[in-house]
């Protein structure tokens, strides 16, 4: 049986997963109307990703016996001065991701929550790789400058990513 002090906390993650796939196809639209179709089928990628994040914090709740508790998605910001800023937002929030897992490994640390121990340490794994993705995204966008050409070159990788199954 899951306890409410993690029960809450896991819903509070199933949300911030579920707005993280708001933001990501916020991104993904915004891109489109940029002309980036590639780095716009990235983040629609991602988006996927989030919700299949979400999906595992709500399977674990039920699983454990636990009610899942749905809250209102905040609406996420829609407009960006380009990709590199938009890229910069996203390391952001992965980066706010990563300490809301932390903490709540803390807690079912603290909590002596075994199997939300176990639970959670794919997402501390995932996240590294997360935060990974999008410091390599930046590097090549500041390596590409305003360099339309390279830009152009790097939306056409973006479009190759595929979802994972």
């Amino acid at each position: 049986m899951i306890s409410k002090k993690i029960q809450d906390a896991f819903n509070a993650q199933f949300n911030a997963e579920t707005y993280s796939a708001y933001l990501y196809w916020s991104m993904s639209a915004a891109l489109e109307n940029m002309g980036l179709g590639g780095f716009a089928h990235w983040m629609r990628v991602q988006a996927k990703e989030e919700l299949g994040h979400a999906q595992r914090f709500y399977d674990h709740i039920i699983a454990r016996g636990g009610q899942v508790r749905f809250a209102a998605i905040a609406c996420p910001p829609s407009q960006w001065q380009d990709v590199m800023a938009m890229m910069a937002d996203t390391l952001a929030h992965e980066k706010k991701v990563t300490s809301s897992i932390h903490d709540l490994m803390d807690l079912a640390l603290t909590e002596k929550d075994h199997a939300a121990v176990v639970f959670l340490q794919w997402f501390v794994n995932e996240q590294v790789e997360e935060e990974a993705n999008v410091q390599q995204i930046i590097q090549r966008l500041e390596m590409a400058g305003q360099s339309k050409g390279a830009i152009l070159m790097l939306d056409h990788q973006m479009a190759s990513r595929k979802a994972d199954s």
